[in-house]
This record gives C-alpha cells, sequence and structure tokens, in this order.
C-alpha cells in the first residue's frame, strides 16, 4: 500500500497550494508520475509541493497550469504563486475563497463595514485606499485585494448562486465609507440585495447591547454536502474550522444572533432612512 500523506490545506498557504494540486492531480485521475511526465518536473518534485515541503516557483506554476488547462484563467497557479509571493492575501484566506465557490449557503456577520460580498466597487476602493494611507498594505497590494472580492462576487450573479444569510452590526450603515456618494450608492445597493431571493439581510442594532452574540466578522459556509466550515481571522491570518464542536457552536450563536436582528423589512427601513440622511 502506497504511503499517501494526509494534508492539512489550513495550516498554510504552502499547504492550501499544495491540497489544490494533489486534489487537481487525483480528480484528473492523475499519478505524481502522470503530472511529473505533464509538467516535466520529477515526482519527487511534486509530492514535495503536494505535502507543503517545498515551495512552488512561477515557472512550476506555469508548467502546472499548463498540465491542468488554467493559463491566463482566475484560478492559475501562477496568480496564486504571486500573491503568495508577495502576500497580497491574508494566509488561510485563499483556501477560504476555494470553500466559497461551492457553498450552498454562506453565513456573514461584520461589524463596522459592509460585507465584502455585499460592497460596491467604490466602497471596496475606499476601504482599500485607507488600509493603503494608513501603510497597512501597499498601492499593488490593495489593487489586488479588490479585483479578488470582485471575482468572489460573480457567485451571486451565478445561475444558482448560494443562500446568502447577513447580518450586520448597526455600525456597518452608520460609517460613513469613501464619502456621501459613494456610501449612499452602497447603500442602495444593500436595498437592491435584499429584494433578492437569495439574500436575507439583517441588522443588529445598537440596542441588543449584550446580547450580540459575537465580538468579531464571522464566516460560516455550508457546502454541499452539508458540512459547515468556519472561517475567521485575526490581525495577521485567517483559519479555516472544520471540528464539529467549534462550528456547532459558531452556527448556534448566528442563530441566536438573527434571531435578535431586525426583521428584513425593518432592516430595509432602517438603510433606507439612513440613506436620507446622506444625499
Amino acid at each position: 500500500m502506497v504511503n499517501r500523506k494526509s494534508l492539512e490545506p489550513d495550516s498554510g498557504p504552502l499547504a492550501a497550494y499544495g491540497a489544490r494540486v494533489r486534489r487537481l492531480r487525483e480528480e484528473r485521475g492523475w499519478t505524481q508520475e502522470d503530472l511529473a511526465e505533464r509538467t516535466r518536473y520529477s515526482s519527487k518534485h511534486i509530492s514535495a509541493v503536494e505535502t507543503g515541503n517545498r515551495s512552488s516557483t512561477l515557472k512550476f506554476s506555469g508548467a502546472l497550469d499548463a498540465a491542468f488547462g488554467l493559463v491566463g484563467t482566475d484560478q492559475s497557479f501562477d496568480r496564486e504563486c504571486q500573491q503568495l509571493r508577495h502576500g497580497v492575501l491574508m494566509e488561510g484566506f485563499p483556501e477560504y475563497v476555494h470553500q466559497e465557490r461551492k457553498a450552498v449557503e454562506i453565513r456573514l456577520f461584520e461589524i463596522g463595514i459592509i460585507p465584502g460580498l455585499l460592497q460596491t466597487p467604490e466602497y471596496a476602493q475606499a476601504v482599500a485606499a485607507g488600509s493603503v494611507a494608513r501603510g497597512a498594505t501597499s498601492v499593488k497590494s490593495a489593487a489586488e485585494r479588490v479585483r479578488v472580492l470582485v471575482q468572489r462576487q460573480q457567485i451571486l450573479e451565478r445561475e444558482q448562486p448560494p443562500i446568502l444569510f447577513v447580518v450586520m452590526d448597526e455600525s456597518c450603515i452608520r460609517q460613513s465609507v469613501g464619502g456621501p456618494e459613494v456610501m449612499a450608492a452602497q447603500l442602495d445597493r444593500l436595498v437592491e440585495l435584499a429584494a433578492r431571493p437569495h439574500v436575507i439581510l439583517q441588522v443588529a442594532p445598537f440596542a441588543i447591547g449584550e446580547r450580540r452574540s459575537f465580538n468579531r466578522p464571522v464566516t460560516l459556509a455550508t457546502l454541499p454536502d452539508r458540512s459547515v466550515l468556519f472561517y475567521a481571522e485575526s490581525q495577521s491570518q485567517g483559519h479555516l474550522e472544520r471540528k464539529n464542536g467549534t462550528v456547532t457552536s459558531m452556527l448556534t450563536g448566528y442563530h441566536q444572533l438573527a434571531v435578535e436582528a431586525l426583521s428584513q423589512a425593518d432592516t430595509v427601513a432602517m438603510v433606507k432612512e439612513v440613506r436620507k440622511g446622506i444625499l
């Protein structure tokens, strides 16, 4: 029996990169030797990358793209390699984005800013510009993050989009980002999204006080097999959690929060009222 090492894609960006190589290879029914032949790298090299023991290079990523038919696509290994090398995306986030594309339900809670999937391009650019002004990121990295966000939002335009449950702290709609025109357009966007059958939008008002379940952003993604993943970020990295105990606890907290939050009708009314005071 072949000694097949178990992969932990959440342990870091190299692990996530390697796990994706293995997944695509196995989906095609290829052995490491098959991929080695197609890329002109050794099977030992393939194995080291898949297990996260060897960093990838742009040249190797290009060879993978040619083998898997990903050249020039948004899912290319070349693009992922460049993101890893320049620290464009937070560690752990690329693996979440991969799972997000497959999700049938997504539950979000956000504090302070509109959740990324709901942001207008102008709002997203204003958030990115703020990061650049604070010295938290470079202009190039900020632009790439906005590009990735726009790509992520395409899941909402699919013929069968995921059901999106969003609870926003009231601060999300009260805090001005990008100036009056940008904020007004963003609030209009929220009203438009709330009218879609697959979007459930709620505001957790300041009045719920200590009954608010979370004090940090929370993301829960339900996959086609009904398994649920929990994603959260610290200051420096993201973490994707699959353990049943943790996920169940977070899901319970989310449902408790949704009960305390305003209904969708009352939420839209509040958003429209805030909108009136801007322009």
